[in-house]
């Protein structure tokens, strides 16, 4: 069972898929992959990791002879290089989403590997199925610099024992702790709340109602 970190949304799904079966169609070493994601498993957290990523998959093509094993490898690379760049590039500015994308692409592949992939097909996402609810978020992001201790409107989306669900900007949804405020919020209610933490892309962690 997916962990609520790991999970895909449908979107990250279809492109997990797409990817591996891409792959496997074109005979790519699930290993060579393996070390792609663990190359982007070490930059995760840093802000420009997805621009990075690619950059690096782009080294590969060039340098295969070089640092290849075999002949297939400067291949397993243009292939590697080529199905990142259809499936993965429209979620550049999220490395963590790439990465669960591809770590899940991983293990597909090893599964594709031994079933008639020639029979499964790989479904066409247009970019509004990708997510127009991320392109809502990534917008807000963009236009908006968050600060600790900075205070936004929310709409109390959900209250349940001593957690509530706040909606921020009417895209970022969060739920946290409220043990002194809960019982006092009703849903549909707008309510104060200061940010008290923030991510390392200056998104918002952590929010208490105020």
């Amino acid at each position: 069972m997916l962990t609520q970190a790991e999970s895909l949304t449908e979107a990250e799904s279809q492109l997990a898929h797409n990817l591996a079966i891409t792959l496997v169609k074109e005979d790519t070493d699930v290993n060579e992959l393996g070390k792609a994601i663990a190359y982007l498993r070490s930059i995760v957290n840093q802000p420009d990791a997805g621009t990075r990523f690619f950059k690096y998959l782009k080294t590969l093509v060039t340098n295969g002879r070089q640092i290849g094993h075999s002949g297939k490898t400067t291949d397993y690379y243009r292939s590697m290089e080529s199905a990142c760049s259809k499936y993965l590039q429209s979620q550049q500015n999220n490395a963590h989403s790439m990465l669960k994308i591809l770590g899940w692409a991983m293990r597909l592949m090893r599964y594709y590997q031994v079933s008639p992939v020639e029979e499964i097909t790989v479904a066409e996402i247009s970019i509004q199925q990708l997510s127009e609810r991320q392109a809502e978020i990534a917008k807000v992001l963009q236009s908006q610099k968050f600060e600790i201790d900075q205070v936004l409107d929310a709409s109390v989306i959900s209250v349940k024992s001593n957690k509530v669900t706040y909606e921020i900007l009417r895209t970022i949804k969060m739920t946290e702790k409220e043990p002194k405020k809960a019982s006092s919020l009703t849903e549909g209610q707008i309510v104060k709340v200061k940010i008290v933490a923030l991510k390392e892309d200056g998104s918002i962690k952590s929010v208490k109602c105020i």
